[in-house]
């Protein structure tokens, strides 16, 4: 009888915190949501800070790797200096450069809040590969995964303002701040390395920079009596953006445990559209008066059911050494993937601007109301081309 009493409290507990989590999710204003802005000339892809840079072949281990690596290095330096960028490094042989190790260097880039101590902080995580494919020859990968690593610079760039008018509202109060884990989550963006296969898609010739980021995070511990006892720990939500920037995508939702966080996400999405707020709408430029035409919803699995197919042990990507260690995963990937996926075309000559901006929009929104920034984002209306 002890014992069932012991696990009652237990799920008891369990279902009073999800629930919670659930519940802390409050939604931007319509006034917040006219005032995110899009990337515009940023996202050009010849000459837009953010994203041609990346536009580039950046096999793991080659010159054009290090120079996109560089490249979020000197952004984030130079942009915003509060964001702390570090390394992690490993080396592995791959089944087409025989004995010769081939380097793999992820990117752990983290806005903590100014109070923060080690093993104290949760972190929103968005995660990207940076890295492209060995084959085709020149492959440029634009949806995979350089649009996304560009989105999630557009995403950092355009909630430093609010987040840290957030912070700076609370931090003379720090031993307060410190007793509230709603006031102890930050943000990381990891953009990882060696996602591509080399020659063909295996548990060894693929991922990895995440499968290596994983173990060192299992491992690494930090200070006794921490809230997290490791960086694995750490991660409230992995979010990984993957072949994004093709028209007319559909993520499904692939994860039980993280449908309520895709429901979040698909009902945001619902509210841009009403409000024309998403350029490839085919409503964006209609006339009030004129017919609207249904929405292609990106996430068009808002009310899956419990006994619907969920595919998300089906997909092989980054969050996978995650997933395994128990890590909460919201996997944005379209299936069906798009037409260009692992061809040479691929390029930033076919990528869907409007689609692409719209990705970036979604996912400021988003980081916004999950970082709880409701009170702090901008009100007036952005124009395209702010940024």
């Amino acid at each position: 009888m002890a014992h069932s009493s012991f696990w009652s409290i237990i799920v008891g507990l369990f279902i009073f915190l999800y629930a919670y989590t659930c519940s802390a999710y409050v939604e931007l204003s319509e006034a917040a949501l006219k005032a995110i802005p899009r990337p515009g000339k940023s996202f050009d892809i010849h000459s837009g800070e953010l994203l041609a840079p990346i536009l580039i072949p950046r096999v793991s281990g080659t010159e054009g790797n290090e120079k996109v690596r560089n490249f979020f290095a000197q952004y984030f330096a130079g942009q915003l200096p509060k964001w702390k960028v570090t390394y992690q490094n490993s080396t592995s042989k791959t089944p087409v450069t025989g004995e010769r190790d081939v380097p793999f260097v992820n990117m752990i880039i983290k806005r903590d809040p100014p109070w923060a101590s080690e093993g104290q902080t949760s972190y929103l995580t968005l995660v990207a590969h940076y890295d492209s494919k060995i084959s085709p020859p020149g492959f440029i990968g634009a949806t995979d995964s350089a649009a996304p690593c560009a989105m999630l610079l557009h995403v950092a760039k355009s909630i430093e303002t609010a987040i840290e008018s957030k912070w700076s509202r609370n931090k003379g109060d720090v031993e307060t701040m410190k007793l509230d884990p709603d006031n102890n989550k930050g943000v990381q963006i990891l953009l990882l390395d060696g996602e591509e296969a080399f020659q063909t898609w295996t548990a060894t010739d693929s991922i990895y920079g995440a499968r290596s980021l994983a173990v060192e995070w299992e491992t690494v511990m930090h200070p006794a009596m921490s809230t997290y006892h490791n960086p694995l720990r750490s991660i409230e939500m992995f979010v990984l953006l993957d072949l994004l920037g093709a028209p007319s995508p559909r993520v499904p939702s692939y994860f039980k445990l993280t449908h309520w966080i895709y429901q979040k996400m698909a009902r945001l999405e619902e509210r841009m559209r009403e409000l024309k707020l998403l350029y490839s709408s085919p409503n964006h430029k209609k006339r009030e008066d004129e017919k609207r035409e249904n929405e292609p919803m990106f996430f068009n699995e808002a009310r899956k059911k419990e006994t619907d197919q969920w595919l998300g042990g089906y997909i092989g990507d980054d969050h996978e050494p995650f997933l395994a260690r128990g890590v909460d995963i919201f996997h944005i990937i379209a299936s069906p993937f798009p037409r260009v996926w692992h061809l040479p075309e691929d390029n930033g000559d076919h990528l869907h601007i409007d689609t692409t901006e719209d990705w970036a929009v979604l996912m400021t929104a988003f980081t916004a109301e999950y970082m709880e920034l409701v009170d702090f984002m901008p009100q007036k209306l952005a124009i395209r081309d702010e940024l």
